[in-house]
């Protein structure tokens, strides 16, 4: 099972000189009633993830979140570990995020 990173940890890890890759994995439904994102992440369907697993850098680190950090976040970060990537998922997912005040970006038209 991947590890997890708390929103805090992961604000302090985005302002240092290792860059993580963020990707939101919220299902379709829940990034498209959304309006925001983590800055810098790029959104992935977690239901295409064998599409998508192969175009992620396995050079870097890479962080996941869902909208609360539970199973599609954690789904995804096993896998994501089990093809060779260093992951974490997000505690709380992106909803912990933003109650624990932590800055989010508007969102980009969805390019999936």
């Amino acid at each position: 099972m991947p590890k997890s990173i708390s929103p805090s940890e992961l604000a302090a890890t985005m302002e240092g000189p290792v860059a993580v890759q963020l990707i939101d994995v919220r299902r379709p439904e829940a990034f498209e009633a959304s309006a925001r994102i983590l800055i810098g992440a790029h959104w992935h369907d977690p239901a295409d993830i064998e599409r998508w697993i192969t175009a992620i850098d396995a050079s870097r680190p890479v962080v996941v979140y869902c909208v609360r950090g539970h199973q599609v976040g954690q789904d995804c970060a096993t896998r994501l570990e089990n093809a060779g990537h260093t992951v974490t998922y997000l505690e709380g997912g992106i909803e912990q995020w933003v109650a624990d005040g932590h800055p989010t970006a508007s969102k980009p038209s969805r390019s999936e």
